[in-house]
């Protein structure tokens, strides 16, 4: 269609018939959302292959989850039909040879532009098709834990959580290659809070497959029904070297532990798990922490920040902040390097943060003695009287 005679939704429609008939569609994304429903905000639309059969995946973006839905090509149409003009005033349609925008005024004028893609663009989208992944999505495993389907596509739901996969193993392989552990003998991780499995299936898979170590890993989960599950799935896989059992940090005794996890771990229960990595002196330790409750109550706001901490959401993020710097340290106080980064979000939370720590080859006893300082002059500083994992290595001293 000529570029000039794009002036009616219409003409917009007929843009994106003619790119999924000739398999050029990208994405197509609705946004500036005038409905009823306040918390949708926009709709991301892409072609999938499910089954070997195409259809079109809407993912609803809310403010606090995503809801996928899955139509074929002539319902999908059917359905962007219905949402644009009343519901949603702007779309972008990415196709292989132009890119189009369409505006809705408040007065309901159509305007829209439609420029050719940059060889630029071209070239960075193949690239990002050709992005390394540290996971191969024909593994089995991903299937088996419903993440990919029997044809090893990718199922749109569970895309959240495979950026989150690939990414929880790209940081490993980076900790892994600066770390200590020996890389011809096994590795032994423990995994608390394992869940559902999916990052235990993966950094088992990676290692033992990937790395060709004899790695012997195990997740620990609260609930048994949770743990027999992924007994029988691994079995099923005849996964060598990965088991499942119930309990949790408190419960399960440090052993031989070369790579400690606990993702998701609230409150205290993230002290916990880097002090049995501490114990363990396991080499690297991985931790999301989130619900920062026993610091914030102990906090006394300094006379000067009082005016900003007078709202509860930044005495939050205060609270989760000293109380994240202080772990931090105290590994470093223990003979790691450490580092604390935006990890991706995770599938059930907001929370993304992830304490990194590596154990060095060696460690400087002046060193230690000035960053306990420090911790005790930032607990002087905001009137904190006691830290969990504070305690707990205290413990560990004088037992």
């Amino acid at each position: 269609m000529p570029y000039s005679a794009l002036n009616s939704l219409d003409d917009f429609y007929q843009l994106v018939a003619e790119s999924l008939e000739n398999n050029s569609l990208k994405k197509l994304l609705l946004s500036k959302y005038r409905g009823a429903e306040k918390s949708l905000q926009r709709i991301m639309i892409r072609p999938v292959s499910l089954q070997n059969e195409a259809f079109l995946s809407f993912v609803y973006r809310h403010q606090t989850n995503d809801i996928t839905k899955n139509y074929s090509y002539k319902e999908g149409v059917g359905v962007i039909k219905s949402l644009l003009g009343d519901d949603f005033k702007s779309a972008y349609l990415s196709a292989d040879s132009a890119e189009t925008q369409l505006e809705i005024s408040k007065k309901g004028k159509i305007k829209i532009t439609r420029h050719k893609a940059q060889e630029s663009s071209a070239a960075a989208l193949q690239h990002n098709r050709e992005k390394k992944r540290f996971v191969d999505i024909n593994r089995p495993f991903l299937t088996q834990l419903g993440v990919t389907d029997k044809q090893h596509n990718l199922i749109p739901a569970m895309s959240r959580k495979w950026k989150q996969i690939n990414k929880f193993i790209e940081v490993f392989s980076q900790a892994l290659a600066v770390s200590p552990i020996v890389k011809d003998q096994p590795v032994n991780v423990v995994d608390f809070g394992s869940g559902k499995g999916y990052l235990t299936f993966a950094i088992h898979d990676y290692l033992r497959h990937s790395l060709d170590n004899n790695a012997q890993v195990t997740g620990v989960e609260l609930r048994q029904g949770l743990a027999d599950l992924c007994n029988e799935t691994a079995a099923t896989l005849d996964h060598q070297g990965l088991s499942f059992v119930c309990g949790d940090v408190k419960t399960h005794a440090p052993k031989q532990t070369d790579v400690m996890i606990a993702l998701h771990a609230c409150d205290v229960a993230t002290d916990y798990a880097i002090h049995y990595g501490i114990r363990a002196n396991a080499a690297i330790i991985m931790c999301s922490p989130c619900c920062h409750k026993q610091i914030r109550p102990q906090m006394h706001s300094p006379e000067l920040f009082k005016p900003m901490l007078q709202y509860g959401v930044h005495m939050g993020q205060q609270a989760e902040m000293v109380t994240d710097s202080l772990r931090a340290l105290f590994l470093e106080a223990n003979g790691y390097t450490t580092k604390v980064f935006e990890f991706i979000s995770l599938e059930h939370t907001n929370k993304n943060k992830m304490i990194l720590a590596v154990k060095k080859s060696s460690s400087n006893a002046k060193e230690n003695r000035d960053i306990l300082d420090q911790i005790a002059e930032i607990k002087a500083f905001y009137g904190i009287k006691e830290h969990c994992l504070e305690t707990l290595l205290a413990e560990r001293k004088s037992s």
